[in-house]
């Protein structure tokens, strides 16, 4: 298994905070929060690679460690990363993103009772149907098995 350096792990919840910081106004943390960092880190498993790649990369347009910078100099460089991080960067994006939304605390700031959407369901708005109407008539885009 594949663990973070201790500059890494730093450098990510770093990061983290400025992808989600934490707002006030909305009454949550940010992704750099102990809670929702751990899950992060402990949810990269496939991920790791990628985000040990996403992270040199950050690194390397830092100069050094990107938690050493300045908040000013982090954003700065942040927004070049945001624009070259390419797929090491998405994979990175998916994690934070899933883990901060399994947040008990996030999920009762956007009205959601924070809980497993099975065995109660949750009650989904119905859209407009018609639109799949061109899907439906379109012709088979696959190949027949004999």
């Amino acid at each position: 298994m594949i663990t973070l350096t201790d500059t890494e792990t730093r450098d990510l919840r770093a990061l983290v905070g400025l992808m989600i910081p934490a707002s006030s106004a909305y009454k949550v943390p940010g992704a750099d929060d102990d809670l929702i960092f751990a899950d992060i880190v402990k949810s990269l498993e496939r991920d790791t690679e990628d985000t040990r790649t996403a992270l040199a990369h950050l690194a390397k347009l830092s100069g050094s460690a990107f938690a050493d910078l300045s908040e000013d100099r982090r954003r700065e460089i942040a927004a070049t990363f945001k624009k070259e991080g390419g797929a090491p960067l998405f994979a990175l994006n998916r994690v934070v993103l899933l883990c901060y939304y399994r947040d008990d605390r996030v999920m009762r700031s956007l009205g959601q009772e924070p809980r497993s959407p099975f065995p109660k369901g949750h009650e989904v708005e119905q859209g407009d149907w018609s639109l799949l109407d061109q899907v439906k008539t379109r012709a088979p885009i696959w190949r027949r098995v004999p």
